[in-house]
């Protein structure tokens, strides 16, 4: 919960530049499956797309102001993104902008935090030239 509470203050603060999207994908510790001794809920394998979407209300409780869409029971998203189990992304124009590492170990809210402080950067002066290193 403490990172998706991140995520939403970090939506709340580049709303003037960038639109957030939460997708839920399948559930990475399912109560009846691979089960982490952390996890925040008892949510068991979606047998149906109306499980996913009972279990994808609590990420909507957790980030209420940011649009959520729910990924297919074939995970399409999720195999298109690469996203098991947590990722972040910024999508441009449909080009993939910035791409962080998979979660939990890769899911960093600051670099993207940076990504998002350097572009509003060049939409405020956009003869600046930023090169990222």
């Amino acid at each position: 919960m403490a990172r998706l509470r991140s995520f939403q203050r970090l939506a709340a603060h580049f709303v003037d530049i960038a639109d957030f999207l939460l997708v839920y994908i399948e559930e990475a510790h399912p109560s009846d499956g691979w089960v982490s001794s952390d996890a925040a809920y008892n949510i068991p394998k979606h047998q149906c797309l109306q499980d996913r979407l009972r279990a994808a209300q609590l990420m909507r409780e957790g980030a209420p102001d940011c649009p959520l869409a729910v990924d297919t029971m074939d995970n399409a998203s999720s195999a298109a993104y690469g996203a098991y189990f947590e990722r972040l992304y910024v999508i441009q124009e449909e080009k993939v902008m910035y791409q962080g590492g998979r979660g939990p170990e890769g899911y960093k809210i600051s670099e993207l935090r940076t990504w998002l402080d350097q572009y509003k950067t060049r939409l405020q002066s956009p003869n600046t030239v930023v090169i990222q290193v």
